[in-house]
């Protein structure tokens, strides 16, 4: 379990995934890479599975190299219920006060500069 109320102060993506969307293969790595490059701002990554066999994400996860938190969405009710998503992956940004600013269903790998320039854009936003 994870509360998002912890990370209010932070600009946080979160990014609904499974270990069979391929796109995710391509979005995944690139999130990290902002993670790496912004965590030290206030930017927080953390990658949502909803495979419904959690068994699969270890080798997914080591294919890939990901060191992102994981987090498990049984039975995908955050995205279903909470996130809306209805194409994979879904990708939400949000502001430090928590709100979505920013949200992309599906993943453009022609677009990369456009999440890095959303990241940037909310972590020069003053905190309130």
């Amino acid at each position: 379990m994870h509360d998002l109320a912890e990370d209010r102060g932070n600009v946080v993506l979160l990014d609904v995934w499974a270990t069979w969307c391929e796109p995710c293969k391509h979005a995944l790595p690139l999130y990290q890479e902002l993670q790496g490059k912004y965590g030290s701002q206030g930017f927080r990554v953390y990658a949502i599975d909803i495979d419904e066999d959690a068994r699969q994400i270890p080798a997914f996860v080591k294919e890939l190299n990901l060191q992102l938190p994981i987090l498990l969405d049984t039975g995908a009710k955050v995205a279903e219920d909470q996130l809306h998503v209805q194409v994979m992956p879904t990708t939400v940004l949000l502001d430090r006060a928590g709100l979505i600013r920013f949200r992309h269903d599906g993943f453009n790998p022609l677009a990369t500069s456009r999440y890095e320039s959303e990241v940037q854009t909310l972590l020069a936003e003053t905190p309130k």
